[in-house]
C-alpha cells in the first residue's frame, strides 16, 4: 500500500464526519471515500454509503478503512469486519485507547494498523492530527502523511507510550478550550454583564488571542507578560491564576485523567 486511493470509513460519527468535511473541503474527489454505517441518514454528496458489511465487500475497491467506531465496539465488531481489512488494506483507527498491538490482533491480515487522533477542528482543516503506526514503510508514511496534513497539521508520534497524553492534550484539549470560554463569559455574567454580550466577547477574544500566538515569534508566556504592564489590570489578573500554580495544577489533573481514561478504554476492550 503506498497512496491512500479509497478510503473505507466504518461508523461515521461526529469526528469521522468532520475529517471527510475536512477532506472535502480541502479538493479531495467524493469518490476517494465510501462509509460504513446503518445510522447515518445520509452521506456527502458523490460518497457511497453502505448499510452492511456484505454490501461494502461487493463493492470493494478501498485499499484503506478508517475505524470510527466507540472503542468499546472493537471486540464486537472486529470479526465481521476482517472480511473487509484483508491483504494489502491499511488500518486506521480513531478509537480513543486502543493501542497497536490490540489492532494488529483484530486485523492480523492489514497490511498495516495506524492509530489516528484529531479533533473535531479538522471541519475547518485546523486539527492537528497525530499518527502512530506499525508495518509501515517509509513510502507508506509519506504517502498517509500527505492524506492527513490537509486537514491541520499532522505529526508522527514515535513513542506510542505517550499516546494517551498527547490525544489528551491535542485530541481533547479542544473541549476544555471550550469550557474556558464558557466560564470565561460566566464569569463575566456572574459579576454584571449580560449572556450575549460576555459570550461574543469571550469568543471574539479568545479568537484573537490564539491567532495571535500561533503567528507570533513570541512564546504564549512571553505574550501574556507583553500584555501585562507592572502594576496594571491584567497582571493583577494574572497573579490570580499563575497563585500557587493553580491554574497549571488544575490543567494537569484534567490532562492526567483523560490521559488515564485512554488506559481504562484500552483495558475495557480486551
Amino acid at each position: 500500500m503506498t497512496q491512500i486511493k479509497k478510503l473505507l470509513i466504518i461508523g461515521c460519527g461526529n469526528m469521522a464526519g468532520a475529517m471527510l468535511a475536512g477532506w472535502l473541503a480541502a479538493g479531495f474527489e467524493p469518490m476517494r471515500f465510501s462509509i460504513l454505517s446503518k445510522s447515518l441518514e445520509a452521506a456527502p454528496g458523490g460518497v457511497p454509503l453502505y448499510r452492511d458489511v456484505s454490501e461494502a465487500v461487493a463493492a470493494g475497491g478501498h485499499d484503506a478503512v478508517m475505524l470510527g467506531f466507540k472503542p468499546q465496539q472493537l471486540g464486537q465488531r472486529s470479526p465481521e469486519i476482517q472480511a473487509l481489512t484483508g491483504e494489502g488494506i491499511a488500518v486506521y483507527s480513531l478509537l480513543a485507547g486502543i493501542t497497536l498491538k490490540q489492532l494488529k490482533a483484530a486485523y492480523p491480515s492489514a497490511s498495516s494498523h495506524i492509530r489516528v487522533m484529531p479533533n473535531l477542528a479538522c471541519r475547518v482543516n485546523k486539527s492537528p492530527i497525530i499518527l502512530a503506526e506499525t508495518g509501515m514503510g517509509e513510502s507508506d508514511r509519506t504517502h498517509a502523511f500527505a492524506f492527513f496534513n490537509p486537514l491541520g497539521t499532522a505529526l508522527w508520534l514515535e513513542e506510542e507510550a505517550k499516546y494517551d497524553l498527547v490525544t489528551a492534550l491535542a485530541g481533547s484539549g479542544p473541549g476544555f478550550v471550550y469550557r474556558f470560554i464558557d466560564a470565561l463569559a460566566e464569569a463575566a455574567v456572574e459579576l454584571g454583564l449580560e449572556r450575549d454580550q460576555a459570550t461574543s466577547l469571550a469568543l471574539a477574544t479568545v479568537d484573537g488571542a490564539s491567532t495571535l500566538a500561533a503567528n507570533a515569534d513570541a512564546s504564549p508566556s512571553v505574550l501574556a507578560d507583553q500584555v501585562a504592564s507592572p502594576g496594571g489590570m491584567t497582571r493583577e489578573g494574572l497573579n490570580v491564576l499563575d497563585s500557587d500554580k493553580a491554574l497549571v495544577e488544575l490543567l494537569i489533573r484534567t490532562l492526567e485523567g483523560t490521559a488515564n481514561r485512554g488506559a481504562e478504554l484500552s483495558a475495557g476492550a480486551n
